[in-house]
């Protein structure tokens, strides 16, 4: 395995993953309303592209059936406590159900994905996490699940 840290975040990536734990600038509109830099991470089991968006844009396009991406994205800490990110704790598991096709950020052909808001450590976050086959979420959800043990606010 392979440990990433960086942000007070850190993630474990099993064999084969790919990974990155990065900050992106703020555009000058943000930065000029105050706006910060906030972390994501990425983690997958194909390799990810250089390019891509905060929610996976421009992985999910090249992933396959057997594909599993996982984006924590973090918002401002005053969001934390507000009702979006009511949830305590980052979700350790996704039941299959919870896997739908019209929750994704890019709707892409047989995928399915799950978003959710939460806060920990008076910090506000987004799991986004997309599977390469809704129909076989049963199967990639405990392969996601396992990334999720690994994963870390610190």
């Amino acid at each position: 395995m392979t440990t990433l840290t960086g942000h007070g975040l850190a993630v474990e990536l099993p064999r084969g993953w790919d990974g990155a734990i990065f900050r992106r600038d703020p555009d000058p509109q943000e930065r000029a309303a105050g706006g910060r830099e906030t972390p994501v991470v990425h983690a997958a089991n194909f390799p990810l592209p250089s390019d891509r968006g905060d929610f996976g844009s421009g992985a999910v396009e090249i992933m396959g059936r057997s594909g599993v991406l996982v984006c924590l994205v973090e918002y401002e800490s005053a969001s934390a406590t507000t009702a979006l990110f009511a949830r305590r704790g980052l979700p350790r598991a996704i039941a299959p159900d919870d896997y739908a096709t019209h929750t994704l950020q890019r709707p892409m052909a047989g995928q399915g994905g799950v978003q959710m808001f939460f806060h920990e450590r008076d910090r506000a976050f987004c799991l986004y996490v997309v599977i390469g086959s809704h129909r076989r979420r049963r199967i990639l959800a405990p392969v996601a699940d396992g990334l999720l043990q690994g994963l870390r606010i610190t």
